[in-house]
């Protein structure tokens, strides 16, 4: 399936070291570069300011996406979100729509709501709701934690071996591309059929 636009997960913040900002642009620029849009949680600040604001700086396609209740600060003077901006009701919204207008996922590092995001979208490739490739940008070792999380998981018998490789684990953003392209849904997914409604 053609990657027109990819939903990229990240944090509010930029960090401890330099070099998850660095990923985020270059993440960013890459992606701009083959002319893939960029939808995200229409933040300005840390990672998701950097992503956003990198790719329109290098003449590319942005959406940001914000509950209502986060976007009371737009209407100051001055104030403005790098691209177009679509304000839902929730947090249950956004996140639906920002599938809806992804082909696929890519997490960098950030918080508990970034976390949060990603295994819902792996859960959703799980349940046979998509079947989007998911890849998680494994900048500066940030996300070995949740890799050996997975495997214990695995090694416990409450994740199927199968489904190991969900999502994709890369440690460098030279990686995200072929990735992206080379993803194939596992094997393992519960073989749900939903209805046009019924899934998110």
């Amino acid at each position: 399936m053609p990657i027109h636009n990819v939903c990229v997960f990240c944090g509010s913040s930029p960090g401890k070291s330099p070099v998850y900002i660095e990923a985020a642009k270059s993440l960013s620029e890459l992606l701009v570069s083959k002319d893939i849009g960029i939808v995200y949680g229409g933040g300005s600040l840390g990672l998701m300011g950097a992503i956003a604001t990198t790719a329109i700086e290098k003449g590319g396609r942005v959406i940001g996406i914000i509950p209502s209740a986060m976007a009371s600060g737009m209407e100051k003077p001055g104030f403005s979100l790098p691209g177009e901006t679509i304000i839902v009701k929730d947090m249950h919204s956004r996140k639906a729509l920002m599938n809806e207008k992804s082909d696929a996922f890519i997490a960098l590092p950030g918080g508990i709501g970034t976390f949060e995001e990603v295994l819902e979208a792996m859960t959703w490739s799980q349940l046979s709701i998509h079947t989007k490739p998911i890849v998680i940008l494994n900048t500066n070792g940030f996300y070995e934690p949740l890799k050996g999380l997975i495997e214990n998981a695995i090694q416990e018998g409450f994740f199927k071996e199968g489904n190991r490789g969900l999502a994709v684990f890369c440690n460098t953003v030279e990686e995200v591309l072929d990735a992206l392209v080379s993803y194939q849904p596992p094997s393992a997914r519960i073989p749900i059929t939903w209805g046009k409604d019924g899934a998110i």
